[in-house]
């Protein structure tokens, strides 16, 4: 190929590559303690990034779109290569601090944290904010979870990112069994409560063997009980459940905090 012709398609491949979403600055959380310095320097998918030490650090609270761990997809995931276009253009070159965020690794071996710089930008929200990563709580991983919700909340307004895509899309109670063996929002009105053998179970259709349920186990209605909330007051209302859709009797996800709950109205 001439010069000529391959400074032209290098222009147009530049001029073709879709922006990168920029998102408004999230106010550091006042629970925010940042830690040690550091310096990522690879980006090995939309949330995980290589520190200059070597060790690996898992960006929490959020999950970028990517490939399960465990499985082998030949087809790209959706918005992957995005997130991780993303999370380089925002991360690498640049020194940050690591904010514990509670469990201090995951199974993996990674770390696990919030990213801060001196001046403010915290880049977890940043991803969030920009459409490029959905929240993802834990009981043990729930630090900066509100203002990441209100995050996602304007992102998902917007129509940034993943949430312009189908496959992210929030899933009606009805159409829940679309989001087996995945992590899924699902939307709908508990029409009921029930407690059994210390579980209490939210149910969104008339039929609890074929409709979406969210499960509330012994200790995850204790934790609700601790900070001041009773899953009977859900009854009637409007929510919106976010977790790991299993079947169980009909789609369902167990809940284990309450972060995983949003009302609605």
């Amino acid at each position: 190929m001439s010069r000529p012709a391959a400074t032209l398609l290098l222009l147009f491949a530049l001029w073709a590559a879709p922006a990168v979403p920029e998102a408004p600055a999230q106010e550091l959380p006042a629970a925010f303690v940042p830690g040690e310095p550091v310096r990522p320097v690879e980006v090995l998918d939309g949330d995980t990034l290589r520190l200059a030490d070597g060790r690996e650090l898992r960006l929490a609270v959020i999950a970028a779109p990517k490939p399960p761990l465990d499985g082998e997809e030949e087809a790209p995931w959706p918005l992957a290569e995005a997130a991780r276009a993303g999370l380089a253009a925002r991360a690498l070159g640049h020194d940050w601090e690591l904010v514990p965020a509670g469990t201090v690794r995951d199974r993996y071996g990674r770390l696990l944290g919030h990213l801060v710089d001196g001046a403010g930008r915290w880049l977890n929200a940043e991803l969030v904010g920009a459409g490029l990563a959905r929240v993802v709580t834990r009981p043990d991983l729930r630090l900066g979870a509100g203002p990441l919700f209100e995050a996602e909340g304007r992102a998902r307004a917007q129509r940034l990112g993943l949430w312009r895509d189908f496959a992210y899309r929030i899933l009606p109670a009805e159409e829940a069994r679309f989001g087996l063996n995945r992590f899924a929002l699902v939307e709908g009105r508990v029409l009921a409560v029930a407690a059994v053998r210390g579980r209490s179970y939210l149910n969104f259709g008339e039929d609890w063997r074929e409709d979406f349920t969210v499960s509330l186990d012994p200790a995850a209605r204790r934790l609700f009980a601790h900070e001041g909330l009773d899953p009977a007051a859900y009854e009637g209302r409007r929510v919106r459940v976010r977790g790991w859709v299993i079947p169980v009797n009909g789609p369902m996800i167990e809940v284990s905090h309450p972060e995983q709950i949003e009302l609605i109205e």
